[in-house]
């Protein structure tokens, strides 16, 4: 199968001044060649702890930053290669989901509004007079009541403004959505409901997901494929059960370990990994491996050489010297067994 987006060697890095003694200017590298495909209807999870580049990626696929290096291909061509009248049809069909529902609403238009908002963009999708009509099924459709579309986001729930989100990204058909933390800022109940909506409209839709998560718990529930991220880079990906069967990133071990069981009656976690020390900053990453500072695995050749993301023995693509796989959970057969 084609993939509907190819990512190759994707890198982007922001220039920042220093001291105003030194008046230097750092450079940020924010993703460094990080490569990945999606194809039509899968769900691939781009997961790390906060900074480490995730929603960069996320900005760079929907063309709203440009990369230093490397490219994103659509339907095999080069989003830099798109005019800007090229490049507002293929933002018809990637659309982003973005993290805070509230700064991303206009606090002066209604739920209906800003629903029928693209229309005005893309005349041609909804004739003008059956635009509210339209915005009414679209709010219905992601459990938002029309009855509340003349609302505006102040008067909404952050459950009910990220749907309303949801609509508008949904309200030019997109074949890619593009969600950055969709329910990390909603509490605990309201999430599952969110994340009940996208994976129901994904089963009638078809459309393909990129989920950008720091919560594995929600990535497990949605994902199809899952890539980690740590410092800009990808050092694990893989299918969804691979990632969580069988990590073999020290890293990856490191996040799984942390999410809260949610059978403790019938799983029980094998291990139980505290990461010491702080993410390395971006300005200055460390030689070699970038996990290496952090990792109880490390020895002299993580320093010295840095790590190939390739398949290593069996298994999925990982970063590591030393990708030894880890049981975080038990398996269906030995959960039932006494």
């Amino acid at each position: 199968m084609n993939d509907l987006i190819s990512v190759e060697g994707l890198t982007k890095h922001f220039s920042v001044r220093g001291t105003r003694s030194a008046n230097k200017k750092s450079v940020i590298k924010a993703v460094e060649n990080v490569t990945f495909g999606l194809g039509a209807g899968e769900t691939l999870a781009l997961v790390g702890e906060t900074g480490c580049g995730k929603s960069t990626v996320a900005r760079l696929l929907v063309g709203l930053l440009r990369p230093t290096t490397g490219r994103v291909l659509y339907n095999g061509v080069d989003l830099s290669s798109f005019s800007a009248g090229e490049m507002r049809k293929v933002r018809r069909e990637i659309q982003m989901v973005f993290q805070d529902p509230y700064a991303s609403l206009n606090p002066r238009r209604t739920a209906r509004q800003l629903v029928a908002e693209a229309w005005k963009i893309h005349p041609g999708m909804v004739p003008k007079q059956e635009r509210s009509a339209r915005a009414d099924q679209l709010l219905s459709r992601v459990g938002f009541p029309p009855s509340h579309g003349n609302r505006y986001p102040r008067q909404l729930s952050g459950g009910q403004r990220q749907r309303v989100g949801i609509a508008r990204a949904l309200a030019i058909d997109p074949r890619v959505l593009v969600f950055d933390e969709p329910v990390a800022s909603l509490d605990v109940s309201v999430q599952a409901q969110v994340l009940n909506l996208i994976a129901d409209l994904q089963r009638d839709l078809g459309i393909a997901y990129v989920f950008i998560a720091h919560d594995l718990a929600a990535v497990r529930y949605v994902a199809s494929k899952v890539a980690v991220m740590y410092l800009g880079k990808i050092v694990e990906q893989g299918s969804m059960d691979e990632i969580f069967n069988s990590p073999r990133h020290p890293y990856t071990q490191a996040l799984l370990s942390a999410v809260p069981d949610p059978e403790p009656w019938q799983t029980r976690k094998l291990v139980n990994i505290v990461l010491e020390g702080d993410v390395p900053s971006p300005t200055n990453p460390p030689s070699g491996c970038s996990f290496r500072t952090r990792c109880w695995k490390a020895a002299e050749v993580c320093s010295v050489t840095e790590p190939a993301l390739e398949v290593r023995g069996e298994g999925s693509p990982v970063a590591c010297h030393f990708p030894v796989p880890m049981q975080i959970y038990r398996t269906d057969a030995e959960r039932n067994s006494p």
